[in-house]
């Protein structure tokens, strides 16, 4: 069993902040892009479309592996109640606080840019309910979905946690029998998918069952496989050295992906061959960027922590931003490419300031973090 390293893995820290982030130049992407959202320019742009594409189609599971990774450390130093209520703190606050301070007043921005306030009474009860989860967790479903992996992990993480046979087991795995694995899980998402699509079809417009179940099933593949890889060094290996196959599987996965945006239904198999090739494409892009990473990132820099320290609220406070530019300036900015870097300058200049505004504020460093404030010790006479 793998000790708590003593040496901290600055490139992960540096990957998550990065991971966290790039949420900004794809939510102002898709602004631009030929996907339909909350607000859209007037003509769409082919170049931003595929640049969202590229950060949609990876971004999370390399997010859930690194998530797993850091739980499973913080797992084998607290006991089981002390970890789950620790690692529920840390992004279920924030969590909490995000829905009253910023996306109610973005759902009631939304409601008055789109014209829908004067037809919510027209709405059934369970309609209103299910068009406020979906409105109001919003950009946070990743943070709910790391509550119920925490909890899920309990049970877990401490199987893994006694088991001898997962070094056995992974102490020579190939990048070959785990593309066959998450292939396999790609294929069996699909079958799931399909089959409440045949009976229940109603349950997959949820937005508290796609968030809690939905998504948790597709991400608890990554996120195990961050906890087998703290424990196993092979695994680990295997994912931070240079792998021209897993490039180029993931170049050719892409176009897929692409091809699948382009030509799928979503009355026919669209959604479930997306979540196979997804799937294996999430898997060989863990060793693309992990090992990019490693190579580039492995090192400790004031700016970089300043980074990892503001991702988690850059990223909170960044979607209202960017629905406000896109409502109210996007539409005097006729260029596309112009608009999208506008759109960067004034998302991650109002983040940044809002970022050291609520640092002066303990309650808020409070409620944004989950982390409680460390009191000044006073010195003894």
């Amino acid at each position: 069993m793998s000790k708590v390293p003593a040496q901290r893995e600055y490139f992960l820290d540096s990957i998550r902040a990065w991971l966290m982030l790039l949420g900004i130049p794809f939510h102002i992407s898709l602004i631009y892009s030929s996907h339909i959202w909350h607000v859209n320019s007037a003509t769409p742009s082919w170049g931003l479309t595929l640049f969202n594409d590229f950060i949609h189609s990876f971004r999370m599971q390399v997010f859930f592996v690194i998530s797993g990774y850091f739980s499973y450390m913080l797992f084998l130093r607290y006991p089981v109640k002390r970890w789950w209520k620790v690692r529920v703190e840390r992004v279920g606050i924030p969590m909490l606080t995000a829905i009253p301070l910023l996306t109610l007043p973005q759902f009631m921005m939304l409601q008055y840019v789109k014209g829908k306030a004067d037809s919510w009474h027209t709405l059934s009860l369970y309609d209103k309910y299910n068009t406020l989860v979906w409105e109001l967790i919003s950009h946070l479903w990743f943070l709910l979905v790391l509550v119920v992996l925490t909890t899920l992990g309990m049970g877990i993480f401490r199987l893994l946690k006694d088991c001898t046979w997962t070094q056995r087991l992974f102490g020579h795995v190939t990048m070959g029998k785990l593309t066959v694995l998450f292939l396999l899980l790609g294929i069996a998402y699909a079958a799931i998918r399909r089959t409440l699509f045949i009976v229940w079809p109603p349950i997959l417009s949820d937005g508290l069952f796609n968030f809690t179940v939905m998504q948790t099933l597709f991400y608890i593949p990554f996120f195990m496989l961050g906890a087998l890889a703290f424990i196993s060094a092979r695994l680990k290996a295997l994912f931070t050295t240079p792998s021209p196959a897993c490039i180029v599987g993931s170049a050719v996965a892409f176009c897929a992906y692409l091809l699948n945006q382009r030509y799928g239904s979503g009355d026919v198999w669209m959604y479930e061959t997306e979540s196979v090739i997804t799937m294996v494409l999430g898997l060989w892009m863990v060793n693309v960027v992990f090992s990019l990473g490693h190579r580039l990132l492995n090192f400790q820099s004031a700016r970089v922590t300043y980074f990892v320290n503001a991702s988690l609220f850059i990223y909170l406070v960044h979607h209202p931003l960017t629905l406000f530019f896109g409502a109210w300036v996007t539409p005097h900015i006729h260029s596309n490419l112009l608009g999208f870097i506008s759109g960067l300058v004034f998302v991650i200049g109002s983040a940044i300031i809002l970022y050291e505004v609520h640092l002066r504020v303990p309650l808020l460093r409070f409620l944004f973090s989950g982390k409680p404030q460390q009191q000044p010790v006073k010195s003894q006479a």
